[in-house]
């Protein structure tokens, strides 16, 4: 796209100097100024401003320029431009932001003002000042995106001068467009990456530009966002610029630690960029950025995950599972692991995500080796819904091992080791009944072994040491009451089988007596 373009404005450095050479847009109606003979001298209202030449003073603090500045003046020059250029409120911005500019003269800031608030130097501004400048830019409506390009592109043609003039106007004025439009920072911001990018060479320029398009974020985190990732990103690794990319990012969320608005801007071709220079080491960030970034990834994370989990987690785990290889760094390793895990629980589709990977590229079987083995260490975490699918999963996979072993593909001793963990995640799901059965049956036989010896080696019952526990115990009485019990019980059933097991006995040879006679002739004939 075109560069940012500016137009001149009727009056230079607050309205005190006229321009040598006059837009035409800006010549009144000649209904309005009088005609004057060319030999007459100017008025004494005009004649007494200030040469061309002649600077504003430079005050030793902004905060000194602010008290200095005359309000009702700066009023009543915007009420003269807005009457003489009643049809064009661009001309009107532009005056104020000159005016604002030349008077605010005061030392030099570096520039992302990072030694102040976000909100500097805006919130130095006085109430009645904003109130003007409100009050103008709600007039102006329809030329405020011009405005802030006007601003931008004249911050940058001062960094050109030697020594050019302090920027505060144009801050202040484009602080208090975004902070009530931010939007009109975002609206085109290829065009400003370009222009950061043909800037590259010159940092104090690309500063500037990053600061003003991030002003749009502390007034709304979505919009930062955008330009956090649609101009910030996009550097993050140039040495001079890293440190506002990230400081940046971290003011912004701590400006916003309700994330919910930013839910969904981070998407994986976003995201990953960002996992990477957190954790990848020896990359182009110093230690300490890299800290730092590592300290944002959590709400990174949250950002970029919890716009819908169920149903987007799917679409982050090729690009979790390319990066978990035996070489990666523990923290990276620790972090990809759970990612993986937490892809597979939320996101039903991660599951079938991982079946198709797996045949489709060996070459990461070692990195399907460290899941498994993940996953068996953490079984018991993972909800039990969840088990039931991902046993499914594991048990394909083991099918696939199996066919690659027969077939002699890819790497022996890394199909074997995946083998080996689905093997132990196969067994671990099948759940805890087997082992808990086979222990009550050998506690049970070692009970039963233990009184019989007791009883063995004592030659009574009264005299045994299970008899004489039992009766210090007090448990002896309602022990043999409850044998006494069992006693007759088994004496009545006995007494029944003894009477109804002849009857049935009967009837039961008599209806199989001639099948065992037939047998049985059928046998000896044989012999």
């Amino acid at each position: 796209s075109a560069p940012i373009q500016t137009t001149s404005t009727l009056y230079e450095r607050g309205f005190e100097n006229i321009m040598k050479r006059q837009n035409k847009e800006q010549v009144p109606p000649p209904a309005v100024e009088p005609k004057k003979p060319g030999n007459k001298k100017q008025p004494k209202k005009v004649a007494t401003l200030p040469n061309q030449n002649q600077k504003q003073g430079r005050f030793r603090s902004l905060e000194e320029a602010l008290k200095a500045l005359d309000v009702a003046a700066l009023q009543k020059e915007l009420d003269k431009s807005q009457s003489m250029f009643s049809g064009n409120p661009s001309i009107w911005l532009k005056d104020l932001a000159s005016y604002l500019n030349y008077k605010l003269q005061a030392p030099l800031s570096e520039p992302t003002l990072s030694q102040h608030t976000h909100d500097y130097p805006y919130s130095l501004v006085s109430r009645e000042l904003r109130g003007i400048i409100r009050g103008l830019l709600a007039k102006a409506a329809g030329s405020l995106e011009l405005f802030f390009d006007h601003c931008l592109f004249t911050m940058l043609q001062e960094l050109d001068k030697t020594p050019g003039e302090s920027l505060h106007g144009y801050r202040i004025c484009i602080q208090a467009i975004l902070q009530d439009k931010p939007k009109i920072a975002t609206a085109n911001l290829g065009k400003f990456l370009e222009l950061l990018r043909s800037h590259q060479s010159r940092p104090a320029k690309c500063l500037t530009i990053m600061w003003a398009l991030g002003q749009a974020g502390f007034a709304n985190l979505t919009e930062g966002l955008k330009v956090r990732l649609g101009i910030m990103l996009p550097v993050l690794g140039i040495k001079s610029l890293s440190p506002f990319a990230i400081t940046y990012l971290d003011r912004l969320l701590l400006m916003h630690p309700i994330l919910t608005k930013g839910f969904g801007m981070i998407g994986p071709k976003d995201f990953f960029p960002l996992l990477d220079f957190a954790y990848m080491p020896n990359n182009s960030l110093t230690p300490s950025l890299q800290e730092q970034l590592c300290q944002l990834y959590p709400r990174l994370k949250v950002l970029a995950f919890r716009a819908k989990p169920d149903s987007t987690l799917h679409t982050y785990f090729p690009s979790f599972l390319s990066r978990a290889t035996p070489s990666c760094p523990p923290e990276m390793k620790k972090e990809l692991l759970s990612s993986l895990t937490e892809c597979l629980t939320v996101d039903p589709l991660s599951a079938s995500v991982w079946r198709q990977l797996y045949p489709k590229h060996l070459s990461q079987s070692r990195q399907v080796g460290l899941l498994l083995e993940h996953l068996l260490s953490s079984w018991e975490q993972i909800p039990k819904k969840v088990q039931k699918s991902l046993q499914e999963t594991i048990q394909s996979l083991k099918l696939t091992n199996q066919e690659l072993l027969r077939k002699g593909s890819g790497n022996n001793q890394d199909v074997v080791t995946c083998d080996m963990a689905c093997k132990g995640l196969l067994q671990q799901a099948q759940g805890p009944w087997l082992p808990w059965t086979r222990l009550l049956l050998l506690l049970l036989v070692f009970a039963v072994g233990f009184l019989c010896h007791d009883l063995r080696s004592h030659s009574s019952f009264q005299a045994s040491l299970t008899g004489r526990l039992l009766r210090t115990s007090g448990f002896l009485p309602a022990s043999q009451q409850a044998c006494a019990k069992l006693y007759s019980y088994s004496l009545q059933g006995y007494s029944w089988l003894e009477e109804t097991l002849p009857v049935w006995g009967s009837h039961l040879l008599t209806m199989v007596r001639p099948s065992l006679q037939l047998a049985w002739a059928h046998t000896n004939a044989t012999v």
